[in-house]
């Protein structure tokens, strides 16, 4: 059935006669190597490195960047959203409940209610979308397929991490990585926790341990999800399912609500430390 439109479309003809597309390829590389070299000069020293780019990370990053700070985000595949684009078992929905429903609609992500007072649900697409583009449009810089295998220590506190590219890492090549500073590092990579456990693997005398999750528990793992969201480590800070990953916490399936909360926690945690510099 096709619907009648009632309002009037202003269309942009082309004049395709007019038209002369010209890409010398030369130039082509030229231009994407010195881009290259310029963002990666611009970015070997920053405020926040955030390792993740799921829905956590992403929240992170936005309120960090609206407060002035310099914000990376890496993350290891080459989209960003973590776990969001496929909802509940590949249902396109997701579902978040008060206060964090507050946080999603400060992007404009169009929020339905629920079957019960409290919850509401949003698509698992638009989720992820608007949240990067509203931290792209904060200032923070998203880099994807960039994988990191071990973090800067140094005077007992985490400086920086150490990077190299999901390619190489899983071609499974030797090849030395690269290093970003960082005043503060961020593990928001979900429910492997990779960060923290690359420290507490690789630094047995720290003696650091991360016990993993628990099953699924919502209400619960939600709940412990907020209490588990802090400094980890001097210098490394935990968030979304990595807090519960290495605070033994419940884990919750397609509820985001404490996601969402974890990010703008760290958020704030972090920006109380820069006050305090």
């Amino acid at each position: 059935m096709r619907t009648n439109y009632n309002k009037t479309i202003k269309v942009m003809y082309l004049n395709i006669n007019n038209i002369n597309l010209k890409a010398t390829e030369k130039e082509v590389t030229k231009t994407i190597i010195k881009s290259t070299y310029e963002m990666w000069m611009d970015y070997l020293e920053v405020d926040v490195v955030i390792v993740g780019g799921g829905p956590s990370g992403l929240t992170a990053g936005r309120y960090l960047s609206n407060a002035g700070l310099k914000v990376l985000i890496l993350e290891r595949h080459l989209s960003y959203g973590g776990g969001t684009w496929g909802g509940g078992m590949g249902y396109p929905f997701i579902t978040v409940q008060k206060p964090a429903d507050e946080i999603l609609r400060e992007v404009g992500i169009n929020l339905k209610e629920g079957t019960e007072e409290n919850l509401f649900v949003a698509d698992s697409v638009e989720v992820p979308t608007k949240l990067a583009n509203a931290a792209l449009d904060a200032g923070v810089k998203i880099l994807t397929g960039i994988v990191v295998e071990d973090v800067i220590l140094k005077n007992g506190k985490v400086s920086g991490v150490v990077i190299n590219s999901y390619a190489i890492e899983t071609a499974g090549l030797h090849v030395d990585p690269i290093t970003i500073d960082a005043k503060y590092v961020i593990d928001a990579t979900g429910h492997d926790a990779s960060v923290s456990c690359i420290l507490a693997k690789k630094n047995e005398d720290l003696n650091l341990n991360v016990p993993g999750e628990r099953s699924l528990d919502a209400t619960t793992g939600e709940n412990q999800l907020i209490k588990n969201t802090k400094e980890w480590f001097p210098g490394l800070f935990v968030c979304g399912m990595a807090s519960n990953a290495t605070g033994s916490g419940y884990r919750m399936g397609a509820v985001f609500g404490g996601m969402y909360i974890s990010g703008k926690i760290v958020a704030d945690m972090i920006l109380e430390k820069f006050n305090k510099e």
